[in-house]
């Protein structure tokens, strides 16, 4: 897209990286309901996997699938072979690598016989205490424009945050 940016970024606190990125986006998507303009567009963590569903793709992280079980739009029996693989890769948290997801992304739909679950941050390059951000450079050009009094304070505080980062 034009006027936008892709990096990979490092961080030493996954937490710390998390709780930064909530208040990043809190910030932003506040402005955005504004003024129109997000500067993120986008942010990708090393265990995001996305899965496809009847309403389309949703996003969580390897961890979290016994939360998002049951927003998933899929058969029982989709379900259940999805769980046991998630439950396998959770069991190895500590040892986990990237190379590793891919693969039990590659066996799960392999085991599923179609190709619903997707994982990109193999391909990406990234790894633990990486993360894939896209920003909208013309975004924060136009908000340093037209912002003025608390939103201007809101918009240079996440920006700050931001550049914690960049």
């Amino acid at each position: 897209m034009a006027g936008t940016i892709s990096k990979i970024i490092h961080f030493r606190d996954e937490e710390e990286f998390l709780d930064d990125m909530t208040e990043i986006m809190e910030r932003f998507s506040y402005l955005a309901s504004k003024y129109g303009h997000n500067p993120v567009e986008g942010v990708l963590l090393w265990d995001y996997i996305g899965v496809q569903d009847e309403e389309g793709v949703k996003i969580f992280r390897v961890g979290e699938f016994p939360y998002f079980e049951g927003t998933l739009k899929v058969d029982l029996e989709t379900l259940r072979v999805m769980e046991r693989y998630f439950d396998e890769m959770e069991s190895k948290w500590d040892e986990l690598r990237v190379e590793d997801i891919a693969y039990f992304v590659e066996m799960l739909n392999e085991a599923l016989g179609r190709e619903i679950v997707f994982y990109e941050a193999y391909d990406l390059g990234l790894d633990r205490n990486t993360a894939y951000i896209i920003l909208n450079l013309l975004s924060i050009h136009y908000l340093e424009g037209v912002l003025d009094g608390g939103d201007r304070d809101i918009f240079e505080e996440a920006l700050e945050l931001l550049m914690k980062y960049i």
